[in-house]
């Protein structure tokens, strides 16, 4: 049931977010779904609607629930760290940007909800390391995409896409780097806590067998 709610709250959030961006009248907010930030947040909600309902019916994940968990939360807390940041550069460029609730819910609140039941959750199964290129696969496609949409429209979701807004090219690239060396290394995170502290999995099995239990009685 936790899934379940955590999907109506994120379902409502995106609601909210998209009436607010296009109540400004600006283009970012015509281009709602262009933003990765969003795109990872509306796979977070299939993400937990799919998994609420396996909740109801498994004792235990399925491996490929586990696989698509490890890629979609490393995308979502990634877009929450990409989003903090870009809120720390717009202060400190003199930039002024609203932050309403549904973007506090969707890159702050969600991620670290998530975070906590990927950790001490017990249906979980270990994570793969291999999930790691298809983690830094879809930023690098969407970004292709996104500089050749850009290109074509004179608009990029984030500042730091658009060779207008940074001091060149070395600035652009070695930017593009670190958020897939972060995207990376969230991955490389959720995957060690996936493997890590034998306490923890014995607390999860734990639990898990008192869920078998109580769904027996």
């Amino acid at each position: 049931m936790a899934r379940l709610a955590i999907a109506v709250l994120c379902a409502a959030a995106l609601v909210h977010r998209l009436l607010w961006g296009l109540s400004s009248q600006t283009i970012a907010g015509q281009n709602f779904f262009a933003y990765l930030t969003i795109q990872s947040n509306i796979a977070f909600l299939a993400l937990a609607a799919t998994g609420g309902v396996l909740a109801l019916t498994m004792h235990e994940d399925p491996p490929w629930l586990t696989d698509v968990r490890t890629a979609v939360l490393s995308w979502t807390i990634t877009a929450g760290l990409v989003f903090a940041l870009l809120v720390w550069q717009a202060g400190v460029r003199g930039i002024p940007m609203a932050v309403p609730w549904s973007d506090v819910v969707l890159h702050f609140a969600l991620p670290a909800v998530s975070l906590a039941g990927w950790v001490y959750g017990p249906s979980r199964r270990r994570a793969r390391w291999r999930l790691i290129a298809i983690v830094v696969a879809y930023p690098i496609v969407w970004g292709l995409f996104t500089l050749w949409r850009g290109n074509s429209i004179g608009w990029y979701p984030y500042y730091f896409l658009d060779l207008r807004q940074v001091s060149g090219l070395t600035e652009f690239c070695l930017t593009c780097l670190f958020a897939l060396a972060v995207f990376a290394g969230v991955a490389s995170g959720l995957i060690l806590l996936s493997r890590g502290n034998p306490r923890i999995r014995l607390l999860r099995r734990a639990a898990s067998r008192e869920r078998r239990r109580h769904v027996a009685t």
